[in-house]
């Protein structure tokens, strides 16, 4: 994974007078070729996205074989609403990422140490109370997204389940964005692929053979995602405690809260209206009927996989931005945008070919075979060749995004992606009553291209190297 780590004999000793049971997975990324060291950090969290995304799809591949399409709209009807809540444990975890990653990268091992018990308990307080706000509006937000009546109730099963494991969910991105910020990428890899393998299990368990349908569905993921949250959490507070420093630090400290929550604050805005903004166009879908809403569930749940892949080389990026601009060489911070940017061009080809030829079979994989699920596929197709067609532009802006948030930039970040989100829901709205679903369809590129420029505005300007302070 890269350079050794030195540590300061003076500064710090090892409960077990070893280093390597917290230091082996952790990579400098100060030192090394950008591409080599931003390939090899990456390619764990690639394929722990993958992972994650892979227990995603199956959720609903297999409610639509097994229970039918209606099962696959009810999952769909209610994901933009778990992706609201997914988007703030992202966002509250990229502030707790770039901190430890640039006190990391100028050797504050010290205010590492706080930092990381900082954000722990500020993420869980968070996850408790968004819980119990969660399950006490969830069915009202199902009914105000103008859910069919047909397939209401197993979207508020599926909804409730789910807001049920929240703490589990914060618990699993928070040990995810530290483990990133210290540039280790691996040690959540091996959680995630135990936690996906074993939520498929239970997916299959649960519906074919208990038939729990929807519900079973949400019992699997609640299971699995609770396990996977627990072990990674011990597994980063386990090394964390073994390292004993002569520096003083706190379990818990308002100053670096407040450095954190500078950066978490606007990055949960920003997934959060990313969410609601996916949230309206989903009341917009509802509209258009069960089929529709099939057909849109099973295809955005593959461009999730797809952007996700992006988003993911866009994280990696902002880690090594981090440590990177905490020693000030901004030089090598400019090769790795370049390296990443290749690297996620390259993906976004292979993806385009894949969407584009075989993005009928892909949609087909969510549903039983039946004649009356061809509109379904139909939608599915339509809705991937429209994406398909910004893959270029999107995976510029979000490698130019990663780089404003790894420097602090987060303003810049911010109107970036609004910018994105606002043009999109406009489209969406303006146009749905002469192009139908169609101005979904159109909003995702457009939006796309207005967000990519604004980014590269605010790049070109070099104003984001003076953003990060530590």
């Amino acid at each position: 994974m890269g350079g050794a780590l030195t540590l300061p004999e003076k500064e710090y000793i090892l409960l077990d007078g070893s280093e390597a049971d917290f230091f082996c997975m952790i990579k400098d990324m100060t030192i090394g070729k950008p591409a080599k060291v931003l390939l090899a950090f990456s390619l764990p969290m690639l394929l722990s996205m993958a992972f994650q995304q892979m227990y995603n799809i199956a959720d609903s591949a297999i409610a639509g074989k097994f229970v039918g399409s209606d099962a696959l709209a009810a999952i769909g009807a209610s994901y933009p609403v778990t992706m609201l809540f997914l988007a703030v444990a992202m966002g509250a975890g990229v502030g707790s990422s770039v901190i430890v990653s640039q006190l990391f990268g100028v050797k504050k091992y010290g205010q590492v140490k706080t930092a990381v018990w900082t954000s722990v308990i500020a993420i869980m307080v968070l996850s408790f109370v968004l819980t119990g706000v969660g399950l006490g509006i969830c069915k009202w937000v199902i009914r105000l997204l103008q859910t069919p009546q047909e397939i209401f109730s197993s979207a508020d099963d599926y909804l409730f389940i789910y807001i049920a494991g929240l703490p589990f969910l914060f618990l699993y991105n928070a040990a995810t964005s530290i483990f990133t910020g210290l540039g280790d990428s691996r040690t959540p890899l091996y959680f995630l692929i135990f936690s996906s393998v074993f939520n498929i299990v239970l997916d299959i368990l649960f519906v074919t053979a208990v038939k729990w349908g929807v519900r079973g569905v949400a019992w699997a993921t609640f299971i699995a995602q609770g396990l996977s949250g627990v072990l990674a959490m011990v597994t980063l507070l386990v090394r964390v405690v073994k390292i004993k420093t002569d520096e003083s630090y706190k379990k818990f400290d308002f100053a670096t809260l407040r450095k954190i929550s500078l950066i978490a604050v606007p990055s949960i805005l920003q997934q959060s209206f990313i969410s609601v903004g996916q949230l309206c166009v989903q009341g917009l879908i509802n509209s258009f009927g069960t089929e529709t809403i099939a057909g849109y569930s099973a295809a955005i749940k593959i461009n999730t996989f797809c952007v996700a892949m992006f988003n993911t080389m866009s994280n990696a990026l902002s880690s090594y931005v981090g440590q990177n601009i905490g020693t000030g060489d901004y030089d090598r911070v400019r090769k790795g945008y370049r390296a990443a940017m290749g690297i996620i061009m390259a993906a976004a080809a292979v993806f385009i070919l894949v969407l584009v030829f075989a993005g009928k079979y892909l949609v087909a994989f969510f549903v039983d075979g039946k004649d009356n699920n061809a509109q379904v596929i139909a939608v599915g197709r339509k809705f991937l060749w429209y994406v398909a067609s910004g893959y270029v532009i999107v995976s510029y802006k979000v490698i130019t995004d990663g780089l404003l948030r790894g420097a602090g930039f987060m303003l810049a970040f911010m109107i970036s992606t609004f910018t994105d989100l606002i043009v999109r829901v406009g489209i969406s709205f303006a146009l749905a009553h002469v192009m139908g679903f169609g101005a979904v369809c159109l909003s995702f590129p457009i939006g796309w291209i207005v967000g990519a420029f604004v980014g590269m505005g605010f790049y070109l300007s070099g104003k984001w190297k003076t953003k990060a302070k530590v």
